[in-house]
């Protein structure tokens, strides 16, 4: 099992680097970052773009893993996100994980003139992932869908990353459509939600659950709370556990020993 730290971007772009590069110094496995364009008119924040944090973090570092959790795949153009994402893989020499969800909070999608219906929006995400994954084929990629059509693509250069960069999906441990969702792809990202918006501590239970699945993908990484003993999860199935907060108590983490739970195999 593998800890690493789930960063907010509600922050300049030179801590976030240094907190990842603290992190790596310190033995985490890897600095995941949030994914989000907007605040909103009661959480005026400064935001970094993560993309381009994650590109400075690709040559400040040599070994850590780096991705996003979660980019919201449907409010981004597709080609974009592809694209992205292999200049990472390229630049950091093969670490690099997409993170995706339908994304939170809704107003991120409404603020900006588009629709948060969570169906279009599943739709959008699925379909999103089929050409995500054509492009990274670096063959002539041709699609015609619902929401995204491409003629005679060809994205080149591919991922050093074989057959495809990692793609972790968000899912609810007893929701069927996404967890689903997730056995399309190489993992799953849990989570628990308190009632107002932050993040829970998910009961090792309902991740043995997941992981005992038939069609549970190769990767079970958990999301909890700053100051979470991952050692919770290390007999429950999970492969990575990410310690997310803001970034006081994250730089905090970064600064310390990574935990020994770390360096236990499943």
């Amino acid at each position: 099992m593998r800890v690493g730290l789930s960063v907010p971007v509600m922050a300049e772009p030179a801590p976030l680097v240094e907190l990842g590069v603290a992190a790596e110094a310190n033995g985490w496995d890897g600095v995941f970052l949030w994914h989000h364009v907007v605040g909103t008119p009661d959480f005026a924040v400064p935001m970094s773009d993560a993309w381009v944090v994650l590109g400075a973090l690709a040559v400040r570092t040599e070994r850590i893993r780096l991705g996003t959790t979660v980019t919201a795949l449907p409010r981004h153009q597709p080609q974009e996100v592809a694209r992205q994402a292999v200049t990472l893989d390229r630049l950091s020499g093969g670490r690099m994980v997409l993170g995706v969800g339908l994304g939170e909070p809704p107003s991120e999608y409404t603020a900006l003139g588009r629709s948060a219906d969570r169906r279009l929006l599943a739709g959008m995400l699925d379909e999103g992932l089929e050409v995500v994954s054509g492009l990274w084929s670096g063959e002539r990629f041709t699609h015609s869908g619902e929401h995204y059509t491409f003629d005679d693509v060809q994205f080149l250069p591919p991922p050093l990353q074989q057959p495809r960069i990692p793609v972790w999906v968000s899912a609810m441990t007893r929701n069927e459509r996404t967890l689903g969702r997730a056995a399309r792809w190489d993992g799953v990202l849990l989570g628990a939600m308190t009632a107002d918006g932050g993040m829970d501590v998910l009961p090792p239970e309902a991740v043995a659950e997941v992981a005992a699945r038939a069609d549970a993908p190769a990767d079970v990484v958990v999301a909890a709370p700053a100051g979470t003993d991952p050692a919770l999860y290390a007999d429950a199935g999970a492969t990575w556990v990410l310690l997310t907060g803001w970034l006081d108590q994250l730089g905090e983490l970064a600064a310390a020993p990574a935990p020994a739970s770390a360096h236990m195999s499943r």
